[in-house]
């Protein structure tokens, strides 16, 4: 076994090595493997006294990053995405319960006006196109891909990752998958033009592998800042990966989907992927199903039901 100066030695350097990535906190998977001594000494090392401490963290809630957004109305400057989101879902401070549904908790921001919308966007569009977080997906990326639809949606729609053909044109769902997607919004007597589409992943990981935990927690601030902005009433999980990044939660899709569920002050539909439709044709009837009752929260007439 290692002596104790060695192991602290050893915790020194990778935590050196997860700062210099950009990560401030140790991730969920490799936390929940470590003995409890390990991780009080990792607590020492990053305590205010050491070297390490950091003075802020990306992922800071608004009454941290900016005090006075609490008691008054949302600054004119565009914030930075740590000013708009509280801590990821992800930490195992905030994990639910998996069986625990969640309550409904206002937006951490005042309502804002579309110009003051499409000026925090742009400054949160920046902020992703400079994310150099994830070291596997950063070097092989064409270009990021934040999302597209109006800025006071009614619905969002909230996929895995982009694709190859999403990586080429920076917009998502552009491919296979995207085209069965509009079929889908148009079946729903929606246009694709009123909702908006965005992914847990701004980033296309190579050769469209599924994203890793640390891959999903280091986006997920960045689309918490956009629905934070957009503050829908309805947001659409497509596939695992979504309902991960908002919810926190590793249920499979088939236990969630059928009803609803809640992020802040929007109702949560869960459902598959499109591309998992492309594959198990069956599967449609299911999604289907899933919109129908989205439909009915809208007031939409729904085919076969007076």
């Amino acid at each position: 076994m290692l002596e104790l100066a060695q192991l602290r030695q050893s915790l020194l350097q990778t935590l050196e090595n997860y700062q210099r990535c950009g990560v401030t906190r140790i991730p969920r998977v490799l936390a929940e493997s470590l003995p409890a001594e390990m991780l009080a000494t990792i607590a020492e090392l990053r305590s205010p006294g050491s070297t390490l401490a950091t003075t802020a963290s990306p992922s800071s809630s608004l009454a941290s990053a900016n005090p006075s957004a609490a008691a008054g109305p949302a600054p004119a400057v565009p914030a930075r995405v740590e000013q708009l989101v509280t801590p990821s879902v992800l930490s195992t401070a905030t994990q639910p319960a998996e069986s625990e549904m969640v309550a409904e908790r206002p937006w951490s921001i005042p309502s804002l006006s579309i110009p003051d919308r499409a000026a925090h966007f742009e400054v949160l569009n920046n902020e992703v196109r400079a994310c150099r977080k994830c070291s596997d997906i950063v070097c092989f990326r064409q270009q990021t891909v934040f999302g597209e639809g109006p800025l006071q949606p009614t619905v969002c729609f909230i996929g895995e990752a982009p694709g190859a053909d999403e990586d080429k044109s920076g917009v998502p769902f552009v491919g296979r998958a995207g085209q069965l997607l509009t079929k889908i919004i148009e079946a729903m007597q929606l246009k694709r033009e009123e909702v908006f589409i965005l992914n847990a992943l701004k980033c296309r990981p190579p050769q469209n592998r599924t994203p890793v935990p640390e891959e999903i927690e280091n986006c997920h601030p960045f689309m918490e800042a956009q629905l934070e902005i957009l503050q829908p009433k309805y947001i659409v999980c497509l596939g695992s990966v979504a309902v991960r990044s908002l919810l926190g939660l590793t249920l499979s899709v088939g236990s969630l989907r059928g009803r609803f569920h809640q992020y802040r002050q929007a109702r949560v539909v869960v459902t598959y992927h499109p591309s998992y439709l492309l594959r198990n044709e069956t599967a449609k009837k299911l999604v289907w199903q899933d919109m129908q009752m989205l439909m009915q929260e809208l007031g939409l007439k729904v085919p076969g039901k007076s």
